[in-house]
């Protein structure tokens, strides 16, 4: 496979010159993202919204920017999320459209309809054949995202506590997974439904075919009949109390796999272009409702037609940066007992790990990790 090609632009300005988003629309033009037919289709610009209380997601403006050249180019842009696995501000489409206008995204704002992936609480889903997974054989992604003509990634590169980092391979695989998607992606287990939680609602049925829930009518409550139950994870989306939860978290390593699995189903087939802006490098995931202060300095905006290429250029490009003082990642440094991973994001959390959803995302061929770095002015 021939080298990929990942453009590159600094965060610099000059004094009366462009701002970031002129510069930003500059960069992907360049990139080629002109030769998308985009005429009259539907694209779909997948991103984080950010948690409530994080404060470094990527701002409304760069989101602006990409929806400005979509529609120049004549698409039909809305940009998207699916809900969360987890209890939070973004679990079901009400919440989770509340969290994005809360943070600045709103139709008047980013130009476009802001649109929940995967539906009202998260149960709608298209499973898509996943071609050479060996972990995954159908992935459960949000039906809005997989009707679109055109797939756009916009990703906050940062860190993460498990994948190490989070870029686009992250952005489109977990991110565009379903609720139960996501189930997949994270864990092995099975259902468990805490009683003091259950409201006895029964709502959690209607999503199981397996006939894995069982109505305790004396005490009315639901409970798991896990001989029934095959962990598909339908029933997440359906309990509006926090009531279901999964055990048996997947190892890193598989979740990786299963992360770049997921996103090759939402790639394939259709045209697709990939941003990703390594600014605010926080330690953690934006799902967190905080952000602790950046690891590294912002480095630049890069974009690319190759995810796996993208995310490697990200991460070579953090690697080589000097630690930020006073960060997560400075504070391990210091420590009398620490150990050189000679990676920033593994001194940051030695428990995660990275390299396995590239080695895998370029074996099963979503991408390769070999590149061009083009420089944009």
């Amino acid at each position: 496979m021939e080298k990929a090609k990942v453009y590159f632009s600094d965060f610099r300005t000059v004094p009366f010159g462009d701002g970031l988003p002129t510069k930003l629309k500059k960069l992907i033009k360049k990139a080629g993202i002109s030769q998308i037919d985009m005429d009259g289709k539907f694209v779909a610009i997948k991103m984080h919204f950010g948690e409530l209380g994080n404060i470094s997601y990527l701002r409304p403006n760069y989101a602006r920017a990409v929806v400005d050249v979509v529609k120049e180019l004549g698409g039909k842009p809305f940009l998207t999320d699916c809900n969360t696995m987890y209890p939070g501000k973004r679990k079901n489409a009400l919440e989770h459209l509340e969290c994005a206008w809360e943070n600045g995204f709103t139709p008047l704002t980013v130009g476009c309809p802001i649109l929940i992936g995967d539906g009202l609480k998260g149960t709608d889903d298209i499973a898509v054949p996943v071609k050479g997974g060996q972990y995954v054989k159908e992935a459960r992604i949000g039906r809005a995202i997989m009707d679109a003509d055109v797939f756009i990634s916009l990703t906050h590169f940062k860190g993460h506590e498990m994948t190490g980092f989070g870029g686009a391979i992250k952005n489109i695989g977990m991110g565009c997974g379903s609720r139960a998607g996501k189930k997949e992606q994270h864990s092995n287990g099975k259902p468990h439904i805490d009683q003091h939680l259950c409201r006895g609602c029964r709502s959690c049925l209607k999503e199981c075919a397996n006939n894995a829930l069982v109505f305790d009518t004396v005490h009315k409550k639901m409970t798991v009949d896990k001989e029934n139950c095959v962990g598909c994870g339908r029933c997440l989306g359906s309990c509006n109390f926090d009531a279901i939860s999964f055990e048996d978290d997947a190892a890193i390593e598989q979740l990786n796999c299963r992360m770049a699995e997921y996103a090759k189903a939402v790639v394939d087939g259709r045209p697709c272009f990939h941003i990703s802006l390594v600014v605010d490098v926080s330690p953690y995931c934006d799902c967190h409702g905080e952000n602790d202060v950046p690891i590294l300095p912002d480095l630049g905006m890069f974009a690319s037609f190759d995810p796996v290429a993208l995310d490697q250029a990200c991460v070579d490009a953090c690697l080589k940066a000097t630690p930020l003082p006073g960060s997560r990642l400075t504070d391990n440094m210091n420590k009398p007992d620490f150990v050189d991973h000679h990676d920033h994001f593994i001194n940051t959390t030695p428990e995660s790990e990275w390299r396995s959803c590239l080695e895998h995302a370029e074996r099963i061929g979503l991408g390769t990790r070999d590149y061009e770095l083009i420089v944009v002015k």
